[in-house]
C-alpha cells in the first residue's frame, strides 16, 4: 500500500514525535518504506518569510516590496533557522551539514533577491511580476530547510531516505508543477526508500500566485494523483472533531470516524480546513481517500474523507464556524422583480476578489456574509457609492453539517438550541444539498453557540 502523508508546520517543530509515532512508530522494517511524506516549513517559518497568516505582521518579502533592509532580514532569518537547527541535535540531526545546506540556500536566495531587485529598479519590467517571483522564491525556503533536515534524521536512524527537492533552487528548467513532480519522482523505488518532498514545488505557472498559503497541501495532492497513491494522509496536532476542543472541552469533542468530500468543502469555505479545497479536488476526482490522523495519537484510525461516505443514521458531524466575518445587506425597494439585481452586486464583489460564504435574500434586500478582511472595506465603500442603501454588521457564522441531514428535524434543534441559550439568529441559509445549515448570529455569541449547538446535536449521540 502507496501513501502519501502530508505533516504540518506545528507537527514538524515536534520532529521528535513525529520520528516516534509516524515516521517509525510500531513499524517493522518491512513497513517503513512505501511512504512519500510532504513537509511543511517549521512552524513560524513561513510567517517570517512572508507575512504572519493571522496578523499580517510583515516578514522578509513586506520589506522587498517596500524596499526596506531584506538582506539584514534574510541574515537574521538564518540565524533563527540555524537555532532551529540545535532543538533537533538530540534526535540525531547532523548540526554542521544542516547548518551549511540553510546557509547555502539564503546566500543563493540574496543574489536572486538582489538580481530581481536591479531590474525591478530599471523601470524596464512590471515591478508586480518581480514582487510574484520574490515571493515564490522566498516561501521555498522554508520547506527546503525542514525536508533536508527531516531526510538527515531519518538517514542516522538507520532508515534509507531521499531528499526530494521540489523547489528547483539549482536549476533553469522551464517545467509547470505537474511536470517538475514527475520527473523528480520518476525511477524512484519507493519500496526501498522513503521519500520526504518539499511542500514547495516550483513552476512556470507560480504555485504561490495559484494558491497562496495553500501551496504545500496542493503538492501533497499532485504527489499522491502522479504516483497514485491508494490514500492520502494528512497529520495535525488534533483530531478533525464534531466541534473545536478549546471551546467545547476535549470531553465533548468527539473524533469525526468517516465523511465525504462535500462536508470537507464546507469545512473549508468557513476557514476549518481539513485541506485545501484546491487540493481536494483532484483527489476525488481520482478516487483517492484523505485520512486526517492526530500525530500525538498515532494509534487512532483518524478520519476518513471518501467521495461516497454516507452515514446511515442520520445525525449532525460537525459544528463550526467562525467569528471573523461581516454580514453586507445590499437594500432597494425597487429590487422586487428586476432581473438580474443581483448580477451587478456580484460584478463589484468580482472587481475586488472577494467571495461570499452565505447569502440570503427577500424582495428587496440581499445579505452576504463576507472575510473580515482589508479588501472588504474597499469593496464596501463602493457598494455604498453605486446602491441604494448598504448596511453592514461584524457579525459569527456558525454551521452544522453533515453527510445525512436532509430529514425533518435538525433545523428545529439547531435552532432550539440557539434560542435556549438566548442567541438570536440574524440571518439563515440551507441549500436543497442539506449538508449544511448556517447561521449569523451576533459575534459575542460565538463560542457559546458553538458549545450549545455541540451539546445538543452531537454529544447527545454518544
Amino acid at each position: 500500500m502507496l501513501t502519501v502523508e502530508k505533516i504540518g508546520g506545528t507537527s514538524m517543530s515536534q520532529f521528535q514525535d513525529v520520528m516516534e509515532n509516524i515516521i517509525v512508530g510500531k513499524r517493522t522494517p518491512a513497513e517503513m518504506y512505501n511512504r512519500i511524506f510532504v513537509v511543511s516549513a517549521y512552524n513560524n517559518v513561513t510567517n517570517w518569510l512572508l507575512e504572519h497568516k493571522k496578523t499580517g505582521e510583515p516578514g522578509i518579502y513586506v520589506k522587498f516590496v517596500n524596499d526596506e533592509n531584506y538582506i539584514d532580514a534574510l541574515d537574521e532569518l538564518c540565524e533563527k533557522l540555524i537555532a532551529l537547527n540545535r532543538n533537533y541535535e538530540s534526535i540525531k540531526l547532523d548540526q554542521k551539514v544542516a547548518d551549511e545546506f540553510i546557509i547555502d540556500r539564503i546566500a543563493k536566495a540574496k543574489n536572486y533577491l538582489l538580481s530581481m531587485y536591479n531590474v525591478a529598479a530599471s523601470g524596464y519590467v512590471n515591478k508586480n511580476n518581480i514582487y510574484l517571483a520574490a515571493r515564490e522564491i522566498l516561501s521555498s525556503i522554508g520547506e527546503a530547510h525542514s525536508a533536508f533536515n527531516s531526510v538527515n534524521i531519518i538517514k542516522n536512524h538507520g532508515i534509507n531516505a531521499t531528499f526530494v527537492d521540489l523547489c528547483g533552487f539549482d536549476d533553469s528548467e522551464s517545467l509547470t508543477i505537474d511536470e517538475r513532480i514527475k520527473k523528480s519522482f520518476a525511477g524512484i523505488d519507493f519500496s526501498k526508500t522513503l521519500c520526504v518532498a518539499t511542500g514547495y514545488t516550483k513552476g512556470t505557472e507560480g504555485i504561490m500566485r495559484a494558491f497562496d498559503r495553500g501551496y504545500s497541501e496542493v503538492t501533497f495532492s499532485k504527489i499522491a494523483v502522479e504516483v497514485k497513491a491508494d490514500e492520502a494522509v494528512i497529520h495535525k496536532e488534533f483530531h478533525l472533531s464534531s466541534a473545536d476542543p478549546k471551546l467545547v472541552g476535549t470531553d465533548k469533542s468527539i473524533p469525526v470516524g468517516f465523511t465525504n468530500f462535500m462536508v470537507a468543502d464546507q469545512l473549508a469555505d468557513v476557514g476549518m480546513e481539513a485541506i485545501h479545497p484546491k487540493a481536494s479536488k483532484p483527489l476525488e476526482m481520482a478516487g483517492i481517500n484523505i485520512r486526517i490522523k492526530n500525530t500525538f495519537e498515532p494509534e487512532h484510525p483518524g478520519t476518513l474523507i471518501s467521495k461516497d461516505y454516507f452515514t446511515e443514521k442520520s445525525r449532525i458531524e460537525i459544528v463550526s464556524g467562525t467569528d471573523k466575518v461581516i454580514a453586507v445587506e445590499v437594500h432597494d425597494p425597487m429590487m422586487v422583480g428586476e432581473v438580474g439585481y443581483d448580477l451587478k452586486v456580484m460584478q463589484v464583489f468580482e472587481k475586488y476578489g472577494v467571495s461570499y460564504i452565505l447569502k440570503s435574500t427577500n424582495a428587496n434586500s440581499i445579505t452576504m456574509v463576507i472575510w473580515d478582511k482589508p479588501q472588504a472595506q474597499k469593496l464596501i465603500e463602493e457598494l455604498k457609492e453605486t446602491f441604494y442603501q448598504i448596511t453592514t454588521k461584524q457579525v459569527a457564522l456558525v454551521c452544522c453539517m453533515g453527510t445525512n441531514i436532509a430529514h425533518p428535524g435538525f433545523l428545529y434543534k439547531a435552532s432550539k438550541a440557539l434560542f435556549d441559550n438566548n442567541i438570536n439568529i440574524e440571518c439563515f441559509a440551507q441549500s436543497m444539498r442539506q449538508v449544511n445549515m448556517q447561521f449569523v448570529i451576533e459575534r459575542g455569541d460565538y463560542g457559546k453557540a458553538i458549545i450549545a449547538l455541540n451539546d445538543a446535536l452531537c454529544v447527545e449521540r454518544l
